[in-house]
């Protein structure tokens, strides 16, 4: 089993999509990145706490790959907007990438430069890519949020 996390926008949804990816054995919401231990999602709504909202994928590596990983990640949402997806803004939207060693922090800068060079988008990317901190997971009514709300909007 291995982990890999990624802050994408919303997590309802990206977590949903994750978990349907064969070889995902689970994907968890949280927040990763900022300064505040255990922080609600009222505190990571204020914009103060540094955190993004992410998704932990556990994975196992045999049945699908770190770069199949990233694949979907980009297939996710939109690396080009700077603290935004669709509706929701603020820096707990970022697009971000929590690196667990340096294979991974590897492989996702070359994929951001595959797919700058690719074209595929017509802004740069702004996805970061960090080593990842503290997962801090997140209220449990926010765990398979889009299972029990039947595809609910990113907001409450």
């Amino acid at each position: 089993m291995a982990t890999a996390t990624f802050g994408a926008g919303c997590f309802w949804g990206v977590e949903e999509a994750f978990r349907r990816l064969p070889g995902v054995l689970e994907a968890t919401s949280g927040y990763m990145g900022g300064t505040v231990e255990n922080p609600t999602y009222q505190q990571v709504c204020t914009d103060q706490t540094g955190h993004a909202e992410v998704v932990q994928v556990e994975y196992d590596p045999a049945r699908i790959t770190y770069q199949q990983l990233l694949d979907a990640f980009f297939r996710l949402h939109n690396p080009t907007t700077l603290n935004r997806q669709g509706p929701d803004f603020g820096s707990q939207y970022r697009s971000a990438i929590f690196t667990y060693d340096p294979d991974q922090e590897r492989e996702a800068a070359e994929t951001v430069q595959r797919l700058e060079e690719s074209g595929a988008y017509q802004r740069p990317i702004v996805t970061q890519i960090v080593p990842a901190g503290p997962f801090w997971r997140a209220e449990e009514y926010h765990q398979r949020y889009i299972q029990k709300h039947g595809g609910a909007s990113c907001h409450i």
